[in-house]
């Protein structure tokens, strides 16, 4: 199968299981409901079955969705040496990033860093000055120069870009993205180790926090190509990973 059809399958599956959780459905609600096997559903989120179009139709009326917006993916010509990198402060971006950059010899960015650069001044002073509207601003053009900069790469983004509607549509349009996850107690310690603090009190009230941020955020994060949890990953084993990941990617390329 051609490397954009599997992309296609998995990003659309993906939509499929992002709107039926929205609206609350059982995998054997919304297979009753579209006329489905429940297995068949399960084969379609997972990106593994490629449904007629009357099995679209029946899944869109079903969703309460018109076809066309069903089926609204984005995911041709995306190249696999250009990386978005998604996840909340301590997954492993700044780490695994350069990492990945130098196995594939490409560039590595931070968005954070491209955004003050850009503004010749700090986030916290963006934020002060220009208020969250002028920031987003700054972040969305930040994302458009780099994309315009970088034909490859890999950009490593503040955990709140998915949040960020039209800058994260066009990550995922145009970059193959991997979003990197961990449990709290590990992002915890990531995050104390790079602030090179480890004040004990609040910790309870801290991992909650970030637990219930990537909550918030999962639905998102989960649009990614690629899902890499690195609580027991060294950085080089989570490289690894996203490279095998990429070389399948590759390999599903259509043979000229």
């Amino acid at each position: 199968m051609a490397r954009n059809s599997t992309r296609l399958l998995r990003s659309f599956g993906k939509r499929v299981r992002q709107l039926r959780l929205s609206r609350h459905l059982s995998l054997h609600a919304l297979a009753e409901q579209a006329g489905l096997s429940r297995r068949f559903l399960v084969e379609i989120e997972a990106g593994r079955a490629n449904p007629s179009l009357e099995k679209l139709a029946a899944l869109a009326f079903s969703l309460q969705l018109p076809l066309g917006q069903l089926c609204d993916l984005q995911v041709q010509g995306i190249p696999t040496d250009r990386i978005a990198l998604l996840g909340i402060r301590g997954a492993g971006k700044s780490t695994l990033g350069p990492l990945l950059a130098q196995r594939l010899n490409v560039s590595f960015h931070e968005l954070d860093t491209l955004v003050e650069a850009s503004a010749g001044t700090t986030t916290r002073e963006i934020f002060e000055t220009e208020g969250r509207d002028g920031y987003l601003k700054r972040e969305a053009d930040a994302v458009e120069a780099w994309l315009k900069a970088n034909q490859n790469g890999v950009l490593a983004l503040p955990g709140s870009i998915v949040s960020h509607r039209d800058a994260f549509a066009r990550l995922l349009a145009t970059c193959t993205t991997v979003w990197l996850y961990a449990d709290a107690a590990t992002h915890w310690n990531r995050v104390t180790t790079q602030d090179g603090v480890h004040p004990p009190e609040g910790r309870q009230q801290a991992m909650a926090h970030m637990e219930q941020l990537l909550a918030q955020r999962r639905p998102a994060y989960e649009r990614a190509e690629l899902a890499l949890d690195t609580s027991h990953l060294s950085p080089r084993e989570g490289v690894e990973q996203i490279l095998g990941f990429l070389n399948q990617l590759q390999e599903e390329e259509p043979t000229p």
